[in-house]
């Protein structure tokens, strides 16, 4: 059985120590993340996502270091970043143990291909994959941004080696439904989707204008999908209203009733406290209805 369905949400860290994209260092620091860090675990979540492509291997090494502090060992997963000079079934191992230094331990729960880009063909990293996890530095492998005929490609290089292919994580949230409808047949292969940006970097959290966007790529990325929005936010925000809860909370829960496994980012305690409210409440089939013709 494939260990990722025990974790019904995650934790994303792509925040945690990136200065270029969300300004680590501004309006927070290692003093929120740890707060963030705990928070989590208090409220129940086990699973952190991290890379070492986020904040050029902090993230890991914050995350590695809140793990020594405070002596908990939650499921982990990071990845590796197919960048244009590595060629070789070497590097990613290379990078595999690079992580596992950052992050103080000595094999990772999940290890997954950041993006399947060229120019090395994706079934030369799904080689590697097995051999990280026959090596015993990576409990299970998967890939990051993979359509579904690169997940073939992956899964039959791993099957040859008798490794189970256990997860695909992709952008998917209320605004992006692509993979909804690929989630049935994934759970039937023992795939699970996990997904990243699931409150769509803040627009489900209620707390960004669409009227007023912000500059940047936050501004940019989601312009196409402004007028989704704004006949989305009253419903996310009356549902919230109605439950005792917080927006990002039905939108995290949304993923979850259909099947994703969502790993929203968590800057301070307050934001993970907000994520965590989705772990307590549930979405009638009426009211997943109304979110999907919102949406």
């Amino acid at each position: 059985m494939n260990p990722l369905w025990q974790h019904p949400m995650g934790v994303g860290t792509w925040a945690w120590g990136d200065r270029l994209f969300w300004g680590y260092g501004k309006a927070y620091g290692e003093a929120e993340l740890r707060e963030a860090f705990r928070e989590s675990l208090r409220a129940g979540l086990r699973l952190f996502d991290t890379a070492e492509f986020y904040g050029f291997g902090l993230s890991e090494r914050l995350l590695g270091r809140f793990m020594a502090e405070t002596g908990e060992r939650p499921f982990l997963v990071t990845k590796f970043f197919p960048y244009p000079w590595r060629l070789s079934r070497k590097s990613l191992l290379k990078a595999l143990k690079g992580s596992l230094e950052r992050l103080g331990v000595e094999a990772v729960d999940l290890y997954l291909l950041h993006w399947p880009w060229p120019p090395v063909p994706l079934r030369v990293w799904a080689e590697a994959l097995a051999e990280a996890h026959e090596r015993g530095l990576a409990r299970g492998v998967g890939v990051a941004n993979c359509s579904l005929a690169q997940l073939e490609v992956v899964k039959g290089v791993l099957e040859r080696h008798r490794v189970p292919l256990w997860a695909n994580q992709v952008e998917l949230n209320l605004l992006q439904r692509d993979w909804e409808a690929h989630l049935p047949a994934l759970r039937r292969e023992g795939i699970a989707l996990m997904a990243y940006s699931p409150l769509a970097m803040g627009w489900l959290t209620g707390k960004l204008d669409p009227d007023h966007p912000p500059k940047g790529y936050r501004g940019s990325k989601y312009r196409p999908f402004l007028d989704r929005v704004r006949r989305l936010l009253p419903v996310l925000q009356g549902l919230a209203e109605a439950k005792g809860t917080s927006p990002a909370a039905i939108a995290l829960r949304y993923l979850m009733e259909k099947g994703a496994l969502p790993i929203p980012g968590a800057k301070n305690a307050h934001q993970a406290q907000q994520n965590a409210m989705a772990l307590r409440i549930s979405l009638t089939p009426e009211e997943m209805a109304l979110l999907e013709g919102a949406s």
